[in-house]
């Protein structure tokens, strides 16, 4: 009996291989796909910007403003929401002007979890900038790069605090650079960018993919129509920001020198109609009266080639230089009169605008 079941197992044995071979269907393989992925080995690295984001985001703030009541004025409302970027381990913080123009009082809450008052240093209506100071110690300060330009198509993020969420990153390009007409007096250059700017990222961070300032954040654009925009908000550069804040902490204010004139670029053939040898400068369209050009002897149709030295090429450069330049300073003016080049000694007073 025993022999009997075993040469019926070594049978059932070999009708089942000799099966398995004349059918490849029946093999496990085949009844149980192979699923299993295969890895590819890469020295490359995970593309993220994760660490320009860990670089530039513990320097960005949240700022709440508050303001008295009208009916009370022991009591403070709240008003405002924004964001910041701490500048210096000093505590100053620079956002935007439209933060914290109306504000009373200025909260500035760090990602570290700290919260602190702060004060007012100084503020600027033509850029929409802004200086507050903390007092804290050990404050994180974002990385610069002096010698960075930007350019279009360079990838930047946007960091700041929108409707209150959190601290948040949007990613994008420069759209553009040099962008005028935004800005109180229309004359600011300003960097177009396609990151998202919503309420609450006003004075928050523009960084490159080295987390490096490139800008600060201040508004995106909106029409006069019932037409959505996207993909349209414009920074601050960091080299303007830079030079806006260093003036405010001095002066409480930023000092702009002025002139008193309207002009515009000169071409070939008004260089030809003035008997002017080159065709770069400012032509003089207008004086105003009583002002600095006027009593120092500029006139209209003057041809500005030089001021202080630099030539000049444009009619924005040529305010730049000017805006720059402290009160009461005087410098020289290289101008054609009548097809001749002449120096004009010019006062520089002080801009009304403020």
């Amino acid at each position: 009996m025993l022999s009997l079941l075993t040469r019926s197992a070594i049978y059932g044995v070999i009708v089942a291989a000799v099966l398995l071979f004349a059918v490849p269907s029946l093999r496990t393989s085949q009844l149980i796909p192979d699923v299993s992925l295969v890895q590819f080995e890469t020295k490359e690295s995970l593309l993220s910007y994760n660490y320009a984001v860990r670089r530039a985001s513990p320097a960005v703030v949240n700022i709440y403003t508050r303001r008295y009541s009208n009916e009370n004025r022991l009591q403070l409302n709240a008003e405002g929401l924004g964001s910041g970027v701490i500048m210096s381990d000093k505590g100053y913080i620079v956002t935007n002007y439209h933060v914290v123009a109306r504000a009373d009082q200025i909260i500035v809450a760090l990602q570290d979890g700290r919260i602190s008052t702060a004060q007012l240093v100084g503020k600027d209506l033509r850029t929409d900038l802004a200086v507050v100071k903390v007092d804290l110690e050990d404050l994180p300060v974002i990385p610069f790069n002096d010698s960075y330009d930007p350019s279009v198509g360079d990838i930047v993020l946007a960091i700041g605090n929108p409707y209150n969420l959190g601290q948040t990153t949007t990613f994008g390009i420069i759209s553009a650079t040099g962008r005028p007409g935004m800005s109180f007096n229309q004359r600011q250059d300003f960097l177009q960018t396609d990151a998202a700017i919503n309420r609450g990222n006003s004075g928050g961070a523009l960084v490159n993919s080295r987390g490096e300032l490139v800008g600060i954040n201040t508004a995106s654009f909106q029409q006069a129509t019932d037409i959505d925009t996207y993909g349209i908000s414009f920074a601050i550069p960091y080299s303007l920001t830079v030079k806006i804040m260093q003036k405010l902490i001095a002066d409480g204010r930023v000092i702009r020198g002025y002139l008193g004139v309207e002009g515009r670029e000169v071409n070939q053939v008004m260089a030809r109609l003035l008997d002017a040898e080159q065709v770069k400068g400012v032509l003089i369209a207008s004086v105003a009266p009583n002002g600095p050009a006027e009593k120092s002897g500029l006139k209209v149709n003057d041809l500005i080639v030089e001021i202080d030295g630099k030539p000049i090429n444009s009619f924005r450069y040529a305010l730049d230089i000017v805006a720059d330049t402290r009160p009461g300073t005087v410098i020289p003016f290289k101008v054609i009169r009548d097809g001749k080049p002449i120096e004009v000694m010019v006062t520089i007073g002080e801009d009304p605008a403020r």
